[in-house]
């Protein structure tokens, strides 16, 4: 072969190697915390060393990752996006994600019905719900009602979220549902709110905030997640959860494929090990998270610490496309009544 067509052969193994390397890398967007550390150990290192790609992790939180995709509608930047499911419903709304290819998830028909799309636009990935995190330390027996928040003994203790974070907006309804108000009937929630609000030392706007403010002891309460609640636990923080008769909220964490992802069918086979037993019992171990694959089976000091059996039967899921209507007035009103 004549010197000329040995270099023009080199370059082209050269620019074919560097696309591939390329085509190899996935970015996702996720949630940060213990989420972020706990999908690595789980579901990263099994992903990337199944495929030899490597996954960026791109760190927002639902509201966020749903800008990015609205900022680059159709081209995006994401190949896999984490949101909570009243803003992947926005997303969907807004048709900025593609359908799901059954063919591509070996888990899709394990699921429960609940953590799947109807139009398969996306999956859930885990079970979890706004809770009550306690102190402990100064609180001997766990709380047993949201009613519990407004206990005169906890009064500089507690922490809630702002109307912005998830946990704001469901702590508003269990307030309101305890008070007999109901997603349309907030009135009686504000009231409770505006009662409580001489006892809340702070209304935090990121989830892991919580982490410090009970190491230091300066909070005995507080609305969290099932599965911040554990992990913060697991790494010695003095929190506890405990879950109320009225029921947690229910939160479902999904996953969805951006419309314009440059790596689609890498995309189902990380969501593949998302859903897939392995995945998901070590997310459970590690993030305190419900399986959503009903073929899941869960140790029965786990299965009590978890969104699991009765204890998703007994959560609460607000309509997501209710929230999302009611949600700006909430939060004009949560300005005018609760944060001045």
């Amino acid at each position: 072969m004549p010197a000329r067509n040995v270099l023009i052969s080199v370059s082209v193994l050269v620019v074919t190697s560097s696309a591939s390397v390329v085509a190899q890398e996935l970015a996702v967007g996720i949630f940060g915390g213990s989420f972020l550390d706990n999908t690595k150990i789980c579901h990263a290192a099994s992903f990337e060393k199944a495929t030899g790609a490597k996954v960026n992790f791109v760190l927002g939180n639902s509201v966020q990752n749903a800008a990015k995709l609205r900022a680059t509608r159709g081209r995006s930047d994401l190949d896999v996006a984490y949101m909570d499911l009243q803003i992947v419903e926005q997303a969907k709304g807004e048709g900025l994600l593609q359908a799901l290819q059954p063919g591509l998830l070996t888990y899709l028909g394990n699921l429960y019905p609940s953590a799947v799309d109807a139009d398969r636009n996306w999956v859930g990935i885990m079970y979890s719900g706004t809770t009550i995190a306690y102190n402990p330390k100064l609180i001997k027996e766990p709380p047993q009602s949201w009613a519990d928040f407004w206990n005169p003994a906890h009064k500089g203790k507690v922490a809630l979220a702002d109307i912005t974070a998830t946990f704001g907006q469901h702590f508003l309804l269990a307030a309101s549902r305890l008070r007999g108000g109901s997603m349309e009937s907030t009135d009686a929630g504000f009231a409770a709110l505006k009662e409580l609000h001489p006892n809340v030392v702070t209304y935090y706007t990121q989830a892991d905030q919580l982490v410090s403010l009970f190491e230091r002891g300066d909070i005995a309460i507080a609305p969290w997640s099932v599965d911040r609640i554990g992990a913060a636990a697991a790494k010695g923080v003095p929190v506890a959860i405990s879950f109320p008769k009225e029921g947690a909220v229910g939160i479902l964490p999904t996953v969805s494929i951006p419309k314009g992802s440059p790596s689609t069918e890498l995309a189902h086979k990380y969501i593949d090990v998302l859903l897939s037993p392995e995945g998901q019992k070590c997310f459970a171990e590690k993030q305190f998270a419900g399986p959503t694959n009903k073929t899941v089976t869960l140790p029965d000091d786990l299965a009590k610490a978890v969104p699991y059996g009765k204890i998703v039967e007994a959560m609460y899921f607000p309509d997501t496309a209710a929230l999302a209507r009611n949600l700006p007035a909430w939060t004009e009103r949560w300005g005018r009544e609760i944060a001045r």
